[in-house]
């Protein structure tokens, strides 16, 4: 099992901050979004816009990262008030 996290509009739109994932030992970032997307459909757009930041325990990740029980996984959507 891996824990995923959620924040700002992403929580919103999944209506839970955290969830638990089983990983069957371990999977790919690709094939968690995959997972996600057919599970919670809402969360297709803001995920495929490119602009959501994943974090696997803590570092910025790749689709090829390597995802393992006991990780974290946590989605970042943009957040207002900087600037580029």
């Amino acid at each position: 099992m891996i824990t995923v996290r959620f924040f700002a509009v992403l929580k919103k739109l999944v209506g839970q901050d955290t969830m638990r994932v089983d990983v069957n030992g371990h999977t790919t970032l690709k094939e968690l979004l995959d997972r996600l997307e057919q599970e919670i459909p809402s969360l297709r757009v803001t995920l495929r816009e490119g602009r959501t930041l994943v974090a696997v325990n803590q570092e910025i990740a790749q689709e090829e990262t390597l995802i393992s029980d006991g990780d974290e996984v946590a989605f970042l959507p943009p957040f207002a008030g900087g600037q580029l």
